[in-house]
């Protein structure tokens, strides 16, 4: 019987590669051989992460290959990244695999990709390898894209993906309401890159139809009318970083683990925490309305902005602002999450409400102040305030801004009420139950796991 060898192959976005190295940390544990493969161009930035620390990967076998994408082209253009990824990829992937299966022992057997990397699929059907998908975000996301043509039968959105109207829908009586404007697709870019992302997730509905497994970071409690609707969903999650010692090398960042010393000084329960993830881009004036509601509100803060956030534009006024909140308030330009708000200084945090993220909140008991900004956002936030009750959303002003008015009252309304942080407790204690033995998560992974070494 051969070795199980696993390729994993995550979208090219931090939000995808962190969770789906998760749960090849998983998978290592469990003796199978992992070959994680990241685009070129997302390699070099792990790789450049990792020198920093002085640190490299011993555990998984990290390789690449191109995404299409020519030096110096935005690659947070997400329309011409995934064109440039569906023109280049496939064959390269192949390509790479069989370099693999003529210079080690131990062959490919298995294909674990991201939903979004559909091609992938394709690729391992066509070559014999068993394959498996994997979604790093919310269930209810993924079985938005596969209730696209009822969405299109049912004449609540075009052929191009565009809403008939503005409307809320819920996908089944008990699943979170959702309006049409909000949908993913049309919450990525301008309209060209909208069409291209409704058309991906058609296109993606039909490649998932060729995979044995398909799991999700996610959990039954979490989202149980979800899993109800679309039980080919198998919850694995939480994924948790804690479950591996050591660095996890897919961050495209070098972590700042200074602000870990200066949670140590701050109170327990006090201290603000900001992030946004990777994607996010503030114009100048909400910077300034986001960094004074954080000076006003007198509460120790910790914000992560990162260095591409600190443009010419903004360094002047960042600058100034340090000085005058040092040292109650501290700046970094990316932080080790997972520690910081599992730190007994953090009250709330202050979230782009991306899934992994959101996550590692709930994983933490950690209540939210939710600032969507792109993409599944604006369903995770409506899961953090609407369903589980853990956070509060912000809202715009007339001038589409979130003023620091807005801000501070949010903050006050979130610590002064026991309310909110009781509640995450208890939702992190359900989440975890998952992954503990005999927990849901817990039993579907030892099954994926069976399934890999059989």
């Amino acid at each position: 019987m051969r070795n199980p060898h696993v390729l994993a192959i995550p979208y090219p976005a931090q939000g995808h590669v962190i969770p789906l190295l998760k749960l090849s940390h998983e998978l290592v544990k469990h003796g199978i051989k992992i070959t994680f493969v990241n685009t070129d161009f997302n390699h070099n930035r792990i790789m450049k992460a990792l020198a920093g620390r002085g640190e490299v990967e011993n555990e998984i076998r990290l390789a690449s290959i191109p995404d299409g994408m020519g030096q110096g082209e935005d690659r947070n253009d997400l329309g011409k990244l995934t064109e440039a990824i569906m023109e280049v990829m496939p064959k390269k992937l192949e390509m790479l695999i069989k370099d693999i299966n003529l210079s080690v022992s131990d062959e490919i057997t298995h294909i674990v990709a991201d939903v979004s990397m559909g091609f992938a699929l394709v690729v391992a059907e066509k070559m014999g390898i068993q394959r498996a998908a994997f979604w790093p975000a919310s269930a209810s996301l993924l079985n938005m894209g596969f209730c696209i043509p009822k969405l299109l039968d049912d004449g609540i959105v075009n052929s191009d993906g565009t809403p008939t109207k503005d409307q809320m829908i819920q996908l089944s009586p008990n699943m979170p309401a959702m309006r049409t404007r909000d949908f993913v697709w049309l919450r990525i870019g301008d309209l060209p890159t909208q069409k291209i992302a409704f058309n991906h997730m058609k296109r993606n509905n039909k490649t998932i139809e060729v995979v044995d497994w398909i799991v999700c970071n996610s959990t039954y409690d979490l989202e149980p009318s979800t899993f109800a609707l679309a039980p080919e969903i198998l919850p694995i999650g939480p994924l948790l970083e804690s479950n591996h010692i050591g660095y996890l090398a897919g961050h495209f960042w070098p972590e700042d683990s200074t602000c870990l010393n200066w949670l140590d000084q701050q109170d327990a329960h006090s201290v603000i925490y900001v992030a946004f993830g990777s994607f996010t881009i503030f114009d100048h004036t909400q910077l300034q309305e986001l960094a004074l509601g954080l000076e006003q509100s007198n509460k120790p803060f910790l914000w992560v902005l990162r260095s591409d956030v600190r443009s010419d534009a903004n360094s002047d006024f960042l600058t100034e602002f340090e000085d005058r909140v040092s040292p109650r308030g501290k700046i970094v330009d990316w932080a080790p999450q997972q520690k910081v708000l599992s730190h007994r200084s953090i009250a709330c945090f202050l979230s782009h409400c991306g899934w992994n993220s959101t996550m590692e909140g709930v994983t933490n008991g950690v209540p939210f102040l939710c600032w969507p900004y792109f993409a599944d956002q604006f369903l995770n936030e409506t899961y953090i305030c609407d369903i589980w009750k853990v956070g509060l959303r912000l809202n715009l002003n007339e001038a589409g801004i979130f003023s620091k008015g807005e801000i501070m009252s949010k903050i006050k309304q979130l610590l002064q009420h026991g309310k909110f942080r009781a509640t995450a407790l208890e939702l992190k204690t359900k989440a975890l139950n998952c992954v503990k033995e005999d927990g849901h998560s817990c039993k579907n992974l030892k099954d994926f796991i069976d399934w890999i070494r059989a």
